[in-house]
């Protein structure tokens, strides 16, 4: 087949996409830490507005790989689709930096050029973030698959812990236009993409490319749009049938309304996850004040991806395990919040409830060590790398060979909703920090039991098999029953007892 790398079976083909994901996510979490301050110091918002449109923007990031990923399954396929997407994220960047060259207009252009090149951005980076990983996963069997989501993720985690630490010194010890160089340190994110773009290119004649199977997007609509409208006005009429799209197999195959269910059960497992990444996010941003704490989450994350992974249990219980850690984490986080509100105490004033300074005196650092914070990150990294690798893989694997970037798109909108649970949540509640950790925590283990209530009727299929199984089954009624042709271009099969129970 392709070529491999030296003394492995890995196809030469996943060094372009890891190097590809590793550039567009240095340029993308680059850009990403100084929006904050670009808009409160260069276009002059305030805090309010410059939070709400950094969250929207984020939010925004990760609504678009629906589209992406219908793009990519029904019109152009995962490789243009990657490419095309490329150029407007390209195109995003440079138009960003330039909104951050004073000399560029006034403040109203600025802010034009702002927001247009964050949209093109947003749409840039959701729409490939489903096809890149499904694309990968298409040059592997399923033996090697795991490993590559996993060297994958870290790829992801090097490009922007680098990221992180480079575009702000480039920002604040780099002076331009008699100020902070928000050109050069937008200027570098973009060119970043652009190697992404090239080294993806470079490696066109080497990658295993799927062929496209026409517009499954609005063939998928048709089919449950018919079964509900049969099952509206027949129902009454004709024998219960054992699911509610059986009832489209008057007009559409077996075969596609088997591959839907596939997907449906797994998009029903999905919906109680956001909760994880509405812990995760909360976690990072309050991460974010403190870049000791950025860079210690990040080695405990680089750590747990090096290590051998010691679970070999299945993928779903595998992803309940991740949130396990997750909310001990918090319950961690909320000791330790404990711990500094009683050593803080000693200063209360009893009459007003406030915190005041009696005196002003040298003290001991450190009466609540930071080091107690470790526990936390490892037990949230160790979290997100049982959750999100495991995430990503179980999503391929369960995915019809034609909607896998579809279901890619599926998971990240987890990552997307569990952005508006932050927001509704920590903005609207206003509890004291530890009350807020362990209302996450609570909330968390109460999803955990409900999601691990749910696998236990989830039953694994393998795709690969079960086209093979359709084909195979397809061939012999043909030469058995060419005298009895349907009207239809229905897949025949006359056992379908076991559906995806392989």
């Amino acid at each position: 087949m392709g070529k491999k790398i030296c003394g492995t079976n890995y196809p030469l083909s996943i060094c372009f996409i890891v190097v590809n994901e590793f550039c567009e996510r240095f340029s993308y979490y680059g850009m990403k830490a100084l929006l904050t301050l670009y808009f409160v110091t260069y276009l002059h918002w305030d805090k309010d507005l410059s939070t709400a449109i950094y969250h929207a923007f984020g939010g925004l990031c990760y609504f678009t790989p629906i589209l992406g990923a219908l793009i990519a399954d029904s019109w152009l396929g995962k490789f243009k689709t990657i490419i095309y997407l490329s150029i407007v994220y390209v195109i995003g960047h440079v138009v960003k930096s330039v909104g951050a060259i004073p000399t560029v207009g006034g403040r109203d252009v600025h802010i034009a050029l702002s927001m247009l090149g964050l949209i093109l951005i947003a749409f840039g980076t959701g729409g490939i973030k489903p096809c890149v990983a499904a694309f990968g996963g298409d040059q592997f069997e399923d033996e090697h698959r795991q490993k590559f989501f996993s060297i994958f993720y870290m790829s992801i985690n090097a490009g922007s812990l680098l990221s992180t630490i480079i575009t702000p010194i480039l920002r604040g010890d780099v002076q331009c236009f008699g100020g902070d160089c928000y050109a050069l340190a937008f200027g570098v994110p973009a060119a970043l993409m652009v190697v992404a773009l090239v080294v993806f290119i470079a490696g066109s004649g080497m990658y295993k490319k799927n062929p496209l199977q026409g517009n499954i997007l609005l063939e998928v609509c048709n089919c449950v749009g018919f079964a509900l409208r049969n099952r509206w006005y027949r129902s009454k009429h004709e024998p219960r049938r054992s699911h509610w799209l059986d009832w489209a197999e008057e007009k559409y195959s077996k075969r596609l309304i088997q591959e839907i269910k596939m997907v449906l059960r797994v998009l029903v497992l999905y919906i109680p996850l956001p909760m994880f990444w509405a812990l995760f996010d909360q976690q990072v941003q309050e991460d974010k004040r403190q870049l000791y704490n950025l860079y210690t989450m990040h080695s405990c994350r680089m750590c747990w991806l090096l290590s051998p992974t010691p679970c070999v249990c299945r993928p779903l219980r595998k992803m309940a395990t991740g949130m396990i850690f997750a909310a001990l984490a918090f319950g961690a986080a909320t000791l330790v919040e404990i711990s500094v509100v009683v050593r803080m105490k000693g200063n209360d004033d009893p009459e007003s409830g406030k915190i005041v300074a009696h005196k002003t005196e040298d003290v001991k650092a450190n009466n609540v060590h930071i080091a107690w914070q470790i526990p936390q990150y490892a037990l949230i990294t160790a979290g997100e790398v049982m959750f999100s690798i495991t995430g990503l893989e179980f999503s391929y694997s369960q995915a019809p060979a034609n909607m896998k970037s579809v279901l890619q798109a599926g998971w990240l909108l987890t990552v997307a909703f569990g952005n508006v649970i932050v927001l509704i949540v920590a903005e609207g509640a206003g509890l004291e920090q530890w009350k807020e950790f362990l209302l996450f925590a609570s909330l968390l283990l109460g999803v955990c039991i409900i999601f691990s209530i749910m696998t236990c009727f989830y039953t694994y299929v393998n795709p690969e098999q079960l086209e093979k199984f359709y084909l195979e089954n397809s061939g012999k009624e043909g030469d058995n029953n060419e005298n009895m042709k349907k009207k239809n271009n229905d897949v025949p099969l006359k056992k379908t007892g076991k559906g995806t129970r392989l």
